[in-house]
């Protein structure tokens, strides 16, 4: 089964850090990061770019509309995600805490949230 990470974060919360808070806390991301790829069942890993550069499209009178930025009905926003294959939803759990929003950044405000997936790859 593979499954689908996603890792959240709080602009707000990053945005009243210290400079120096933020950089000693992603200082510690890779190591982190590659610990869980070490696992062998990290299909994909990727961070996501700045927020100024995110666009949403939303459908609008049969048309679609794209507006600036990271625009869902949420507080939090999506900063990485990580595809991990795994024998069951345990053993995903495990590797899905090795990430760094799921052990770091409590004051950012990171989580990350685990969901089952259906995958499809193109041929």
């Amino acid at each position: 089964m593979k499954y689908l990470g996603l890792a959240y974060f709080t602009p707000e919360k990053f945005a009243a850090m210290r400079p120096g808070d933020v950089k000693a806390l992603v200082s510690q991301c890779p190591a982190l990061d590659d610990k869980m790829r070490a696992t062998g069942n990290v299909l994909v890993s990727a961070s996501l770019g700045d927020l100024e550069n995110w666009r949403t499209l939303r459908p609008r009178d049969g048309k679609t509309v794209v507006s600036d930025g990271p625009y869902t009905e949420s507080k939090e926003v999506v900063g990485g995600l990580f595809i991990i294959e795994a024998d069951s939803q345990d053993e995903a759990v495990r590797i899905a805490s090795m990430h760094p929003a799921a052990t770091l950044g409590e004051q950012g405000g990171w989580a990350v949230e685990l969901i089952p997936l259906d995958f499809y790859l193109a041929p």
